[in-house]
């Protein structure tokens, strides 16, 4: 297969969003392990520690641009697939009777896609662009001066539209997994029943836990308990 076939056949196409979206949970549970250290009950420091190290250290930088690359590739491709979807649905011959028991969710990965990309962007205004462009205020541990994001989450999750925005884009993001977890281990071979049974338990189980705990994020900052 090409490069041209990569991304412009349909299976290049499947394989490609495949990839993208395995890295992508790989990358959801870092930033769900990094998150949670709010909970440590020091005031921000381990949270603030973490964050330094990711965006001081050249390895984090680096994985940094890779990301954006694959989330890139996964929004483009995923929206090439939905319009072609949508094409083959317009035509008339084009009946799907394949879909008539599947999930809504896995109906809807376009429409929750494009929720999440919204939510994204909201995301990245508030954290992202202060801690690399516009600045933040410091915090200092030990003699060594680093960003206070943890008092800028406590900031923005004092608003309750913000907190509510937030716990809908987890929404959405929990039913993008549910069907794009399995959906990207089938896309590269995995179709023994035996491993596609785990994987639909293991996609259940990472889809509510991690959507979870990003939502319980800014719920427990704005009730004021962490």
């Amino acid at each position: 297969m090409t490069w041209k076939q990569v991304f412009t056949s349909s299976i290049g196409q499947k394989l490609t969003m495949g990839l993208s979206g395995i890295f992508l949970i790989l990358f959801l549970v870092v930033h769900a392990g990094l998150n949670a250290c709010i909970w440590a009950g020091d005031g921000g420091e381990m949270f603030n520690k973490a964050a330094h190290f990711m965006g001081a250290t050249i390895v984090p930088r680096v994985l940094e641009v890779g990301l954006f690359v694959f989330l890139l590739l996964h929004i483009i491709q995923g929206l090439v697939l939905e319009f072609n979807n949508r094409s083959k649905r317009s035509q008339g011959y084009a009946v799907s009777y394949g879909n008539r028991g599947s999930k809504w969710y896995s109906r809807s990965m376009g429409l929750l896609g494009t929720i999440i990309l919204m939510f994204l962007v909201v995301h990245l205004i508030h954290f992202w662009i202060p801690s690399r462009f516009t600045g933040l205020a410091e915090a200092n541990y030990g003699g060594v001066e680093m960003h206070d994001l943890y008092s800028l989450m406590k900031a923005t999750f004092e608003e309750l539209w913000v907190v509510i925005l937030y716990v809908l884009g987890c929404i959405s993001l929990a039913y993008h997994l549910a069907h794009g977890f399995q959906s990207a281990f089938r896309t590269l071979g995995v179709h023994n029943k035996r491993y596609v049974t785990l994987l639909k338990t293991l996609g259940y189980g990472f889809s509510v836990i991690v959507p979870l705990a990003f939502a319980l994020m800014p719920v427990t900052m704005y009730l004021d308990l962490v």
